[in-house]
């Protein structure tokens, strides 16, 4: 088969879909691997790395989605790339079509084969292919929300880990799954003082078993969470429903009891957002104020690290890449329930019941494109 990896075009999107060392196996797999000159740049990876394992490069995207079978990709296509995609042309990358009519309807029109690394699910439920980006994105959280905090940046003034004699933030995490985790582990690590909220008991008491009295554990009931919210510096959103738009748990009326330059950090923007008033920012212009309240939306927090953003993306995505082009999507779907979930819109159909639902859309069962 023949893998084309075009240059991420989102805005400051520096990773790239394949590394050298990944684009290597699938050479080993007998596949042709197709670059798109400078796409691995912002990763650190110039073309001569690929060029050593056995890639092509090609001079433009046109080229690169004109001459693959299967693209490879970690943000969604932006309008331009859509315009490229073919029917029966694989599509392999993060989609979050739950929030975005505009992209789920281009893919529907393309008639390619659109396979989405954020909904590819285990029997356990857990997500392979968003948690390492999950991971990084909870890290970062923490971070960024430390940031912020600072006055010049448009803070409280606040210190993560305080001093002696004067504590450190208050941090409230919203979901306690991959993000949540990692944004509390950093945070506690920083010196806060961390309150993790879910509806997951289960969840909540394995957390409390791994970090005992450094994190305060929170049922994630409306009542819970407008007591601790006047208390908050520091709001991390990290909810997530497989494939479906993110319930809000933080409404606009609620910023009236927030602290006068407290900060929200929103991860689960890129599925709509937990709280009301966060949308889409960019690298770029990352910031917006509503109501004294610093919001912070960046869709590709792991954009800003891409080197180990990229290496992490493709330790998870691989294998199931290879599978996709080693036996052709249908017998790998056919034959990997987890990757089989991956699928969200075939061919003109969506595929993926939730996406489906929330665009008010007709759904078509995989088994119908599989039979």
């Amino acid at each position: 088969m023949i893998i084309g990896v075009p240059k991420e075009i989102k805005n400051n999107e520096s990773r790239v879909g394949l590394t050298p060392a990944a684009a290597a196996d699938y050479v080993a797999h007998g596949h042709k691997v197709m670059i798109e000159t400078h796409a691995g740049e912002g990763s650190s990876f110039p073309d001569e790395d690929y060029t050593k394992v056995g890639c092509e490069i090609l001079p433009t995207a046109a080229a690169v989605f004109e001459a693959a079978e299967m693209i490879v990709k970690v943000k969604e296509p932006q309008p331009p790339e859509i315009a490229m995609l073919r029917p029966g042309q694989i599509l392999y990358t993060y989609l979050h079509l739950a929030p975005d009519l505009p992209q789920t309807e281009g893919l529907i029109k393309s008639g390619a084969v659109c396979i989405a690394y954020e909904t590819v699910e285990l029997p356990n439920r857990s997500l392979p292919l968003l948690a390492p980006m999950s991971e990084v994105a909870g890290r970062m959280a923490s971070q960024v929300g430390a940031y912020y905090l600072e006055k010049i940046n448009g803070g409280r003034g606040i210190l993560m880990g305080g001093v002696p004699g004067v504590p450190g933030a208050n941090v409230l995490v919203l979901g306690a799954g991959v993000v949540g985790s990692n944004a509390a582990y950093v945070a506690k690590g920083m010196g806060a003082k961390v309150t993790i909220a879910d509806v997951n008991v289960d969840r909540l008491r394995y957390l409390t078993d791994c970090w005992g009295d450094e994190i305060t554990t929170l049922y994630s009931s409306r009542g819970n969470l407008l007591e601790v919210l006047p208390a908050a510096d520091l709001v991390i959103g990290s909810v997530l429903l497989p494939g479906a738009k993110t319930p809000w748990l933080v409404l606009k009326e609620d910023l009236k009891i927030m602290k006068k330059g407290s900060v929200v950090v929103d991860v689960s923007v890129d599925q709509g957002g937990c709280i009301e008033t966060t949308h889409a920012t960019t690298h770029a212009d990352p910031t917006f104020f509503v109501d004294d309240v610093l919001h912070y939306g960046v869709a590709n927090m792991p954009g800003a690290v891409p080197n180990t953003s990229t290496r992490a993306l493709n330790n998870a995505t691989l294998r199931y890449g290879l599978a996709l082009a080693d036996k052709g999507w249908k017998k790998a779907l056919a034959g990997d329930p987890a990757l089989a979930l991956g699928a969200n819109v075939i061919e003109g159909k969506v595929v993926y019941e939730e996406v489906a639902k929330t665009h008010g859309l007709e759904y078509t069962p995989l088994a119908t494109f599989l039979a």
